[in-house]
């Protein structure tokens, strides 16, 4: 230790408010360094002569009570209002435990691609790439039996292609997709002035009959899977339509 740490510590030394590391450097110090002994000598010659002049208070008995008294309460208090923030913080973590529970049972079905964007964020990233792009169908098509074929040799499975015109739902084709990192079929439907795009895959995953809806940027999808196929619609129709499509889709062989 050097004269100018030793200087520093000086004051807290004399009020013994140093731990006991710091202490015994300082006394070590202040037996080889004689400025610094010289300096602490008088900090206590000035302590003294302060106690015992004028200048020096002694409180009474009961000034110093009611100061305890004093500083117990607001020690109390502030154990109190400690304690208080932590149950609010308690509760408060108890509730976005529940929510990001529920945010789990939610998206639980939903599988993660490798590069850590989820499978409806794909899905939607499709749907409107096909919309804006003007390739909507590589093959087009209102005769399930001329795109069922088209799908032969250029994936490694054979996708459901309904005709589900007489319902409302008039097939206009098919094209080849990426999604999950996999090539996909992707069959189009129209609905009034509605474009439906049906994506199906093998699936990796059991969830029977069960759909599971979200929406994304005003847009609805349904997620189910049948016969060890994944079947994801997308749609702008309104809720209830896009349900009624794949209800259609769910009970054709």
């Amino acid at each position: 230790m050097n004269c100018t740490e030793a200087q520093r510590l000086l004051h807290a030394y004399l009020d013994a408010e140093l731990d006991m590391a710091d202490t015994l450097e300082v006394e070590q110090h202040l037996q080889t360094c004689t400025a610094c002994s010289q300096t602490y000598n008088n900090y206590q010659e000035l302590r003294t002569a302060i106690k015992t002049s004028s200048l020096y208070f002694q409180a009474p008995e009961k000034l110093q009570k009611r100061i305890r008294s004093s500083v117990l309460k607001a020690n109390k208090a502030a154990f109190i209002s400690h304690v208080t923030s932590w149950r609010g913080l308690s509760v408060a973590a108890v509730l976005i435990f529940a929510i990001l529970l529920s945010l789990w049972g939610i998206t639980r079905f939903w599988p993660t691609s490798s590069e850590g964007n989820t499978v409806p964020q794909e899905v939607l990233a499709s749907h409107i790439r096909s919309l804006m792009a003007n390739h909507l169908v590589d093959v087009p098509s209102s005769d399930q039996h001329t795109v069922k074929p088209w799908f032969d040799g250029k994936l490694d499975f054979s996708p459901s292609v309904v005709d589900l015109a007489p319902q409302g739902f008039p097939l206009l084709g098919g094209r080849l997709d990426y999604l999950d990192n996999r090539p996909v079929a992707a069959v189009v439907y129209k609905h009034k002035k509605h474009i439906i795009n049906l994506f199906i895959w093998p699936s990796t995953q059991n969830m029977g009959s069960e759909t599971h809806t979200t929406t994304l940027q005003g847009y609805h999808m349904i997620h189910w899977t049948k016969s060890g196929m994944t079947y994801w619609a997308v749609s702008d129709l309104n809720l209830n339509e896009l349900q009624q499509f794949v209800r259609l889709m769910q009970a054709s062989p």
